[in-house]
């Protein structure tokens, strides 16, 4: 071996901030004209492998990541199911996948008509006539409808309407969505039916009120039975309703939030029409509002004229852009082959199927779980352990983790708030009796160890190549740089 410097491709450069101890990695920002202090000396010792075992190791590791693909996700209120593929091939046609958001409308006919076409189909859904699918996520549609609520109070010289009242079950992103819209939030209390405590709620209506934000059905998986006439206490206050569309896929092809009263919501396309989950990348969170907030939607819009589709910009009213560009386009054609594909008929037994499924499951494990609201549900059901389990010291967090050694992805815990130790599921409404079976017998082991105080939920998992992580540790002293941790 000779002394020639050799160049540390692998010790990649990261902007941002380092760590004292690896700051001198900074300073190599390229790989030629390296400083000296960044060269080795001799080359690195890489193993030598062959092709195959190359392969086997990279295999081993996708095989360590958990997807729809592998197995169950009984995760409520974040919804992961599964994804057509023929939805897939579709998006990823050269026709479509080759397009630029800046070309000229008269080169991207086929795009603006698969637009317009999902805007007409949602409006359908929702009964609600006016859409825009510009934001990139639920909670962006959240925002960007409460920026739209605002505009319509402004123009009408109210600005003094500004608390936003939200229930006590509802999802984090609302009350933050509200904040950022330069909204007041008050929260309103559940009543021991776990449904919008009406009487809390004609409590806290007056004329700062701009609006209430309901989801339902709501994150216990209960459909608020007076919607209604919350729509109509709210209306009379001089307030607007909007629904947090993200349990729509309960009752999509059934009801239509703006038959009874709703003025916005938004709809996760990923939830009710199967589009990929965002996972920190690009989602779609498109929102429909009534025909009297219609002018004030995001720019531009697709609009249908004798020689075809056009994109208007033209409309004063508006809030202006939410994004760069107008809606995340391959989501919403995977969700426009979604409705195409079913139809009226088949979403309607979406949302049948989702409810059936939850509803056989919530049956199932109340023989070993408390569930706080045992009734029929749509969607989703929230459960939790027993007295007998928590005497036993026995929490959630031991059962979410137990859930791994098993084979399942954990459901959503500790959520909803208004339910101590809560385990909220969703079984979606594509799997299987087969798969619901499997995991309630899971379950019911689980709650058998459980009753026993077996010591050995407090380990879980140990079966994954990382244990139970400190968390409390995590959160007071994380580390944060890669080389460091």
């Amino acid at each position: 071996m000779n002394d020639t410097p050799v160049p540390l491709l692998f010790e990649e450069s990261r902007p941002g901030r380092r760590c004292v101890r690896h700051a001198g990695a900074d300073r190599a920002v390229a790989v030629a004209g390296l400083p000296g202090s960044e060269l080795r000396r001799r080359p690195p010792a890489l193993p030598e492998l062959g092709e195959l075992d190359l392969v086997r190791h990279f295999t081993r590791l996708s095989q360590r990541n958990y997807g729809i693909t592998t197995n169950f996700y009984p995760l409520g209120s974040c919804t992961m199911k599964y994804n057509p593929a023929v939805n897939e091939r579709i998006a990823a046609a050269p026709g479509w996948t080759g397009l630029h958001p800046f070309q000229d409308a008269g080169e991207v006919q086929g795009a603006l008509a698969v637009m317009h076409g999902l805007e007409q189909a949602l409006a359908a859904c929702t009964g609600l006539p006016e859409v825009s699918l510009h934001p990139a996520a639920g909670a962006q549609g959240e925002l960007t409808a409460l920026m739209v609520l605002r505009a319509w109070l402004d123009e009408r010289g109210e600005d003094q309407r500004r608390t936003i009242l939200i229930p006590d079950s509802a999802h984090g992103t609302n009350p933050a969505s509200c904040t950022l819209a330069g909204f007041r939030v008050k929260t309103i209390k559940s009543s021991d039916r776990g449904l919008l405590d009406r009487d809390d709620l004609r409590g806290h209506l007056g004329r700062d009120t701009a609006g209430l934000m309901i989801t339902n059905p709501n994150t216990l998986g209960l459909f608020e039975e007076h919607i209604a006439e919350i729509c109509r206490l709210v209306h009379e206050a001089g307030g607007k309703v909007y629904m947090d569309g993200a349990n729509f896929n309960a009752i999509v092809g059934i009801a239509r939030p703006g038959d009874f009263g709703v003025d916005m919501m938004h709809l996760n396309l990923h939830k009710t029409f199967s589009t990929p989950h965002g996972g920190g990348g690009p989602g779609a969170g498109p929102i429909c509002v009534s025909e009297e907030l219609g002018p004030y939607l995001p720019v531009p819009r697709v609009v249908e004229e004798e020689a075809g589709y056009r994109l208007d910009e033209d409309r004063p009213r508006a809030i202006g852009r939410v994004r760069s560009v107008h809606g995340n386009f391959l989501v919403l054609l995977r969700a426009w082959a979604y409705v195409l594909r079913l139809g009226a008929e088949g979403l309607r037994r979406v949302a049948e199927n989702a409810v059936l499924n939850a509803n056989y499951l919530r049956v199932k494990l109340a023989e070993d779980w408390r569930i706080p609201f045992d009734r029929i549900c749509m969607h989703e059901f929230v459960a939790r352990p027993t007295r007998e389990m928590r005497e036993a010291g026995v929490h959630t967090l031991d059962i979410a983790k137990r859930l791994i050694d098993l084979g399942f992805h954990p459901p959503t815990v500790y959520f909803p708030l208004v339910v101590p130790e809560a385990i909220m599921i969703e079984p979606t409404e594509t799997e299987s009796r087969e798969t619901l079976d499997a995991f309630a017998a899971a379950m019911k082991e689980i709650a058998a160890q459980a009753r026993a105080g077996d010591e050995a939920l407090a380990a879980a998992p140990v079966r994954t190549p990382v244990g139970r992580v400190d968390e409390a540790r995590a959160v007071r002293d994380p580390q944060l740089c890669f080389r460091c941790s």
